[in-house]
């Protein structure tokens, strides 16, 4: 079947397989180089980015497709997921969209499922940047990694997504840990304060986030420093990950 082909079933035939009006999108973070980055695909002939999204089986559970989405994009398992906001204003319809898209694409359709308003469910993943095959699919050319101060021209209300999302992880900060997804396996004191440095956009003091994030109980310092560097080596830590899920579940309960 040629991709037209493909994408004229998709258009006629799509609500057999799928629940109608109704999508998930996920934003999917990394951390690399010292910077929060965010996973993009570009939306073919829309001249524009997307969040990885897609649509929801008849018989599966929302979070399955979730996690089915980020699999083919990411090609990684077990990857930690949350279900933050439902983005339903009457206005964020893809009709015009796709019917420009089906346009650009040779194909005449004037009745779709497609052109039915849309609600999405959004989810935010947290995974680790150097384990990720970043993958396009179909309906996209491109698939790459944005620093989070970067971001191109995106489609419909991707940008407003994204946005609640970084919101919602910012105020997750004070309750949940972040970093067992994001960082390697060990790191020091200095690589974890600028990993929350880069996510709440702020500089915290030294000895206050390393008492805070030591009192929680959710890491093990190593008998190990790191090499090369100019000044007084730091040790290593990692993660209790016993204590980590279940921060979690009940929370730590500080403010940075």
């Amino acid at each position: 079947m040629s991709f037209k082909e493909e994408l004229l079933d998709h258009f006629k035939n799509g609500h057999k397989h799928f629940l109608k009006n109704i999508s998930v999108d996920c934003i999917i973070f990394g951390f690399h180089d010292n910077e929060l980055k965010v996973l993009l695909l570009e939306a073919r002939y829309a001249g524009a980015w997307a969040l990885p999204g897609g649509f929801i089986l008849k018989e599966e559970h929302m979070d399955d497709a979730a996690k089915r989405i980020l699999k083919l994009r990411t090609g990684l398992d077990d990857i930690f997921l949350q279900q933050f906001h439902v983005f339903s204003e009457p206005e964020r319809s893809t009709k015009k969209m796709n019917k420009q898209f089906l346009k650009n694409s040779g194909v005449d359709l004037e009745e779709s499922w497609m052109f039915e308003r849309f609600i999405t469910v959004a989810y935010s993943a947290l995974v680790d940047f150097s384990k990720t095959v970043p993958v396009a699919d179909n309906f996209s050319t491109d698939c790459r990694w944005f620093a989070i101060h970067e971001l191109p021209e995106m489609i419909l209300d991707h940008r407003n997504i994204l946005n609640k999302a970084l919101e919602n992880l910012r105020m997750q900060l004070n309750y949940h840990p972040v970093g067992y997804n994001l960082l390697a396996e060990k790191f020091t004191m200095p690589e974890l304060q600028k990993l929350y440095e880069t996510i709440l956009d702020r500089k915290l003091d030294r000895r206050n986030f390393q008492r805070k994030i030591t009192g929680t109980g959710i890491l093990k310092r190593l008998n190990e420093t790191k090499k090369g560097v100019a000044h007084k080596a730091p040790y290593y830590y990692k993660f209790d990950l016993r204590k980590y899920q279940k921060a979690l579940k009940g929370g730590m309960g500080f403010e940075l």
